[in-house]
Formats: C-alpha cells, sequence, structure tokens
C-alpha cells in the first residue's frame, strides 16, 4: 500500500498512516480487494490483536506447566505417608524380648538390698525460740550445706590451728541460729534434714550430732514406712547422747518389732583405692546410693575456735570421691562386704554441692563413742593433762629448740594436771610412761583414752635437758574451758611504722591497751607483712606480738633489730609469738629458713 509505510522490529509491527485523498482512498480499496481475492496472502494483524494473542499464549502456558508440575507432584508423593499402609510387607521383623534378669559382677546392688532397710532419713523441726548464741549456727535443711558453727569452747589438750583454711562446709542436719530478728528471736520454725543407719534392732541409730542439735522435734522415716504426705514426717526420736568432738549423736526410735540393721567393718581394715558406697537422703531424695573410692584416711578439717584453738582433734576422716550432698549427713560409708566403715559427716565444696571431695567419720571411733554414748552417764569423757600445742610446726622450730619429735607446749591450764606438775609454755613433751611421743595426735590419743583420776609419767626437755614429772589425768569436759579465756573482739593492736625489709614486716612497741588487755609488756607487735615475703610464707601475722627470736628475748625494738640484724641467709629463724585479743595466749612457735 503506497499510503502507508510499514517496520518491523523484532516481532513487533509498528504502522505509519497518513491522510488519503478521495482517489487514492478509492483505489486503495480496489487493491485490497484484488489481494483478498486474487491472492492467499493474508493482511497483517492489528496491534490490538498481536497483544491479546500473545496475552493468551502466556497464560495458557503457564497454567499448563503448574498442572504438569501438580500432577507429577501427585504421582511422587503418592507412596509417602505418616500413617503405617496396610500394603506394606513386614513379616520379615524380629519382635524385641525382654531378657531375664541377670547379677551384675560388681555386687553393688546386692550391698544396696543388705544395707538399705537400715538406712533411714531424719527430720528435725526447731521451734521458734529466743536465741542465745547471737554467733550463729549450721544451716537448716532449706539453706542446704553451710560453713560450720565453731564452738566457743576450745578444748583442753586441743591442737592451735595450722595452715589449712580451706573452705569446708557441713551440710544438711543442722538447725540454723544465725537467722534471727535482730532481737535475739528466731525468725520461725526450721527444719532440716539428714540420714542415719540403725545398729540395733530396738531401735537405736547412730548420726551426726549437727543433724539434732538444737532440734526440738525429730522424726524418723525408714525405708520401709509409706509416704504419708507432707504431714508425715515420721516416728518421733529421742535423743540418747551427743559428742561434739567427733559429730557424733545417738537417736532411738520405739518400735514393735526388730528392725532391720547394718553391720559395722573395721575402718582400720580399710584401704586407699577400695570401693566404697554412700547411702543416703541427699536434697530429701530418699534411698539413694552413689560409689566411689576411697582418696585418703587420717585426713583432718580443722576447724579453730575464735580463740584459736582446734576443736577438730578427734575427727580424723575418710576421705572419699563417692557424691555426698545436702542430706547424706549421717548416713553410712559402705565397703563391698556390705560392712559400714564410716559415716558420712563433711564435704569440702565451693558449689555448696559434691566435687568429689567428702569425708566420713571411721567406723573405730564411731564405736567407741558410741558405747559410752549409751552408757548411764550417755557421754563421753576423755583425759586431760590441760595443755594446747600447735598442730604443725616449721622443722625450723625442731633444729632451733633441739628437738626431732614431741609436742612444744603453748598453753598450760591453771589448776590442770600439767600446771600442777610444773610443766612449762615451751617445754617439750617427747614421751608418756616411758614410750616415745611421735606427734600431737600421739599425745591425744594417749591422754585422752586414759581414766579420769589415773597418773602419767610424762617426759619432757626444757632448755635442752630432759626431765619427768608425774602428771594426774583430768577430766577434759571441766578443764578445756579455761584454756578458751576471754576474747575482745572489738581490740584491735595499734599501728605505727617501724620497718624491717629483711623479713617483710613492719613492728611497733606493744600499746598500752593491748599490753594491759595480755599482761605481755615487753616485746614487739607487727602492724605490717609485705606480701610474699618471708613472714608471710611462714604465716607471721598482723598482730602478733613477738617476745622471742631464736630463744633470744625481745624486750623492744632496739633489742628486735638488734637480733634481726645479726640473721644471714640460709638461717633457720623461730619467732616466738602471742594472741593480742587475749590474755595467757601461751607461745606459739612459727618459723622457717631464711632464702
Amino acid at each position: 500500500m503506497p499510503h502507508s509505510n510499514g517496520r518491523l522490529h523484532g516481532q513487533r509491527l509498528y504502522l505509519k498512516f497518513r491522510p488519503l485523498t478521495g482517489q487514492a482512498q478509492r483505489n486503495a480499496r480496489n487493491e485490497v480487494r484484488t489481494y483478498k481475492m486474487d491472492t492467499p496472502i493474508n493482511s497483517s494483524p492489528s496491534l490490538r490483536d498481536r497483544i491479546r494473542s500473545h496475552r493468551l499464549t502466556t497464560t495458557f502456558t503457564l497454567l499448563a506447566t503448574l498442572s504438569v508440575g501438580i500432577l507429577a507432584g501427585s504421582v511422587i508423593t503418592h507412596g509417602v505417608s505418616g500413617k503405617e499402609q496396610l500394603s506394606v510387607n513386614s513379616t520379615d521383623a524380629k519382635p524385641l524380648v525382654i531378657p531375664s534378669p541377670t547379677s551384675l559382677s560388681n555386687g553393688f546392688s546386692q550391698i544396696v538390698k543388705q544395707v538399705g532397710p537400715a538406712v533411714v532419713n531424719i527430720n528435725t523441726e526447731s521451734l521458734p525460740k529466743q536465741s542465745t548464741n547471737r554467733r550463729g549456727g549450721r544451716g537448716g535443711a532449706q539453706r542446704g550445706p553451710l560453713r560450720p558453727n565453731p564452738n566457743p569452747n576450745g578444748g583442753d589438750d586441743d591442737q592451735q590451728p595450722g595452715d589449712m583454711q580451706d573452705f569446708f562446709n557441713r551440710f544438711f542436719g543442722g538447725q540454723g541460729g544465725g537467722d534471727d530478728d535482730g532481737d535475739g528471736m528466731s525468725a520461725g520454725e526450721r527444719r532440716a534434714l539428714g540420714s542415719g543407719f540403725i545398729v540395733d534392732p530396738r531401735g537405736y541409730i547412730i548420726t551426726n550430732n549437727h543433724v539434732v542439735e538444737k532440734a526440738d522435734k525429730i522424726f524418723v522415716k525408714l525405708s520401709t514406712d509409706p509416704d504419708g504426705g507432707p504431714g508425715d514426717n515420721g516416728r518421733p526420736a529421742t535423743v540418747i547422747g551427743t559428742d561434739k568432738d567427733t559429730d557424733i549423736a545417738v537417736i532411738k526410735i520405739d518400735s514393735k518389732d526388730p528392725l532391720p540393721t547394718v553391720k559395722l567393718g573395721n575402718s582400720d581394715s580399710a584401704q586407699v583405692g577400695d570401693w566404697v558406697l554412700a547411702l543416703g537422703s541427699p536434697f530429701a531424695l530418699s534411698k539413694t546410693v552413689t560409689a566411689g573410692i576411697i582418696s585418703a584416711k587420717n585426713r583432718s578439717i580443722d576447724e579453730p575456735s575464735p580463740n584459736g584453738v582446734s576443736q577438730s582433734q578427734f575427727q580424723k576422716f575418710i576421705q572419699t570421691d563417692a557424691a555426698i550432698n545436702p542430706g547424706n549427713s549421717g548416713g553410712p560409708l559402705v565397703d563391698l562386704a556390705g560392712q559400714v566403715v564410716g559415716m558420712n559427716t563433711a564435704i569440702y565444696t565451693q558449689s555448696m554441692g559434691s566435687q568429689g571431695v567428702g569425708f566420713a567419720m571411721p567406723a573405730n571411733i564411731i564405736v567407741s563413742v558410741y558405747n559410752m554414748l549409751i552408757g548411764p552417764e550417755h557421754k563421753v569423757v576423755r583425759g586431760s593433762i590441760g595443755i594446747s600445742f600447735q598442730a604443725t610446726q616449721s622443722s625450723a622450730v625442731g633444729r632451733v629448740y633441739g628437738f626431732t619429735n614431741g609436742v612444744m607446749v603453748s598453753t598450760i591450764t591453771p589448776n590442770g594436771g600439767a600446771a600442777k606438775a610444773g610443766i612449762q609454755p615451751g617445754d617439750v613433751i617427747v614421751s608418756i610412761d616411758g614410750r616415745t611421743i611421735k606427734d600431737g595426735d600421739d599425745l591425744v590419743g594417749d591422754i585422752s583414752a586414759r581414766h579420769v583420776g589415773s597418773s602419767v609419767k610424762l617426759g619432757y626437755l626444757r632448755n635442752g635437758k630432759q626431765d619427768t614429772a608425774n602428771v594426774v589425768i583430768g577430766d577434759r569436759a571441766k578443764t578445756y574451758a579455761d584454756i578458751a579465756g576471754e576474747n575482745d573482739d572489738n581490740a584491735a593492736p595499734q599501728e605505727s611504722d617501724a620497718g624491717q625489709g629483711k623479713l617483710g614486716i613492719t613492728v611497733s612497741t606493744i600499746p598500752a591497751p593491748v599490753a594491759a588487755k595480755t599482761g605481755i609488756k615487753d616485746g614487739v607487735i607487727v602492724t605490717n607483712v609485705r606480701p610474699g615475703s618471708f613472714a608471710d610464707e611462714i604465716n607471721l601475722n598482723k598482730g602478733a606480738i613477738i617476745t622471742e627470736i631464736n630463744k633470744k628475748p625481745i624486750t623492744d625494738e632496739a633489742s628486735y633489730r638488734a637480733i634481726v640484724a645479726t640473721l644471714k641467709p640460709k638461717d633457720d629463724v623461730v619467732f616466738v609469738i602471742h594472741s593480742p585479743l587475749q590474755k595467757n595466749s601461751g607461745n606459739s612457735y612459727v618459723g622457717g629458713t631464711l632464702p
């Protein structure tokens, strides 16, 4: 057509039109008719037709693709279903069979069956009352393991504290005494939980003293007693006797029928590495059993009282890694023969739970204390000669004072057996009735086992010369209070600067209030200790009163400096020191070798 131009861009046709005259229009119509009639060529579709055709094609293509996808998915997932298909064949599956019960070779289960019935759960209640001890006590059941409450009374023939100051926790069983309301009244009723074990079919039970201490009501649940609910505490029990020094208590319940009992073994035969089981009710979970080994024997836990005298000298524990937790206190530690070799008593922890370091009172000590507690007097009577001493001393002390074995006396109890026999602080006891004394434990074990009123012959050293004295044994319970003395926590030494770099300490003259309180006028008082110094390493602490160095008296700062000036590297140095907080504190000896 002469009056139109068309250009094809890609697949799209663009047309251009311009106006035609009348004749041109008639010619154009004729030409069109000629093309339609005489040739098979069709005229090009309009723009609207092409766009409409393109949309329909695209739509049908998408619908076809979607339909094919749906059909293919249905075919693929036809055999997949969360339900079991009846057409699946499982005739080749073999049914599972529960095997017959078998006994394991370790025999733990047999031991538990044998001992378990004699292990009991102990619940205690402490009613609100006027507080008589503002220092606090062991924690109740709700608070879990707590630091042990120091006994305000030191012991006769007691050891003074050594270097062991780890954080040991008594756990579940004790009655809290520190949660009063500020007026000396308890905040409310307290409940505690512990364990125990039956040793007599008539209902005699052994547990820890701190489980029943200060309890107004004690209840015992046997392993066979039904759980009657929160209000059912168990059978009422009465205290037969207690011994704070070993933390042992004996209680009794009434029963119409004989009760199951445990067998007590000989704890001396237990060896490090032996398997043991700990039974009890940790966290109120009754009938719980844990297993471990004996990690150590004859382990001491130093618990000094406020006056600095050890109160745990009769507690020589079996250490175990069997898990012991709050509520295990008072439960048995059993060997593979099914015999009780110890009673779970304490743990070392920094998390208030088991860290694999538990302590059990040996069975041999339990038997000895039990036999005295069930006696007519229901108490433990121990012998005493009326002295105190340090549990551990540097070897330098022995070298300077000329002894290799024995016990150096620190304090003499007035009117005690040793005082009446002429024993003095600084004497070294080396023998009892001719038998050589190894250390303080040896001395205490011998003297405490003797009858009150009997006498012993002590061999001792004084200024390097040996002598003997006949000493009458007294009742420890009646004489140990004199060692404690009076302790004023508000007193404190005055400080001044008088440096001495060689030892790492600063000293000054003894302040008048301290001299009046202690009765010590000659000497110097330590006012500062440099961390990491020689004095720090040997535990010569701030506040200590020094009266001697290497057996030479210290009267003032001048004499102190004169003696220190003579000291040379590698010299053994021993200080005689005293507490600034109490009168008649006795001599303590600290020493070491200068670097």
